[in-house]
């Protein structure tokens, strides 16, 4: 029987609510699939930030680094807004990319059959199920690079830099092949090469690394291409990958024609199994605690653990086709519609469970 060590981030907001009914599905699906999940607790974002004046003590870096994976609620809310950048919430999620080295962003942007009609993009637009998978360079690029402020001609001013080495952007695309290599063996890397000279050696090295797959159908766009061709014809996409910035705005994008932000997980990588699970919405302090918010995105973060992390893919599907079943008849307010029954964060995850 294999047994499994996971660390907790419940975080602010809406955070514990989510998580703990993602430990229900993940402890109904261990008894279903015979195996055990220890849990760790660690303080992540606001929270930290009250308990131990910074976002990311060192206690939750080494908590993290000691488990198999690492599941996280959200982060963040007005309550800190008056704190400088380096001891924001948000600060704390950076830190602990960086410090568990997980480079790739994986963000599925899949819409469930029963949500079709949530989308805003017209159905012979979407044609059949949409499954994109992009997959953003995490831990490089303008996010991380060198900044400052300075005055032009008297005025006020202010710099990011953008800078990726051959190593980062290597990394990033072996992840991006071999999962178009279990997929539909179709890629598709976003760049601004005809402008930045960062994603012209983007686009050198990504070539250069497809030598490896000669399976997988490789194909280059402008990232402003690449934003109108998601909601005109998202079907011709099946793994994107792209650079953090780019990463960020068109993940985000994807996810609204998905029709919910509340039903998106995601994961963050590192080379080895070590990763970090996540939904990628916010922490919406505006509605915690009224058991209201939509557990799903923090589930189906647990099903892309049990798949990319625990090499649990029959549990994984076991979880997804749980989600597609309740949603069948059961929706909570974020995805409410007339004819579906409207329940709970509890009685959602009681569902799955029960589905499960």
């Amino acid at each position: 029987m294999a047994d499994y060590k996971i660390t907790l981030l419940k975080g602010d907001g809406i955070g514990p609510e989510i998580v703990n009914q993602a430990v229900k599905v993940l402890d109904k699906a261990a008894e279903k699939f015979d195996f055990t999940v220890e849990y760790d607790e660690a303080l992540l974002g606001g929270c930290a930030i009250d308990a131990t004046g910074v976002p990311l003590p060192d206690e939750t870096v080494a908590k993290c680094k000691a488990s198999d994976s690492v599941l996280l609620g959200a982060v963040g809310g007005p309550k800190w807004d008056n704190q400088p950048g380096n001891n924001r919430p948000e600060a704390g999620l950076l830190g602990i990319r960086g410090a568990l080295g997980l480079f790739a962003n994986l963000r599925p942007s899949v819409i469930f059959g029963p949500l079709k009609s949530a989308s805003p993009i017209k159905d012979e637009i979407i044609g059949g199920n949409l499954d994109i998978m992009i997959v953003r360079e995490l831990t490089g690029g303008i996010y991380f690079g060198k900044k400052g402020r300075t005055e032009v001609d008297g005025n006020p001013a202010a710099w990011d830099t953008e800078m990726y080495s051959v190593p980062e952007v290597e990394r990033i695309a072996r992840v991006a092949f071999d999962l178009a290599m279990k997929r539909n063996k179709k890629l598709t890397s976003v760049d601004k090469a005809n402008v930045l000279e960062s994603s012209r050696l983007w686009r050198e090295t990504v070539i250069r690394i497809s030598e490896e797959y000669p399976e997988v159908e490789l194909n280059h766009m402008y990232v402003d291409n690449a934003a109108m061709q998601l909601v005109r014809n998202p079907q011709q996409f099946d793994v994107i990958v792209t650079s953090n910035i780019f990463g960020d705005i068109l993940s985000d994008e994807a996810s609204m024609i998905a029709g919910s932000i509340g039903m998106l997980a995601s994961a963050s990588l590192s080379g080895g199994k070590l990763g970090l699970y996540e939904p990628i919405h916010g922490s919406a302090p505006d509605i915690a605690g009224q058991n209201i918010a939509n557990p799903l995105a923090t589930i189906l973060s647990v099903s892309m653990m049990l798949r990319y992390s625990l090499s649990q893919p029959q549990a994984a599907d076991a979880i997804e086709n749980a989600v597609a079943k309740v949603l069948e008849t059961h929706r909570t307010p974020d995805i409410y519609e007339d004819g579906f029954t409207k329940v709970g964060t509890e009685e959602m995850g009681d569902l799955v469970c029960a589905a499960l």
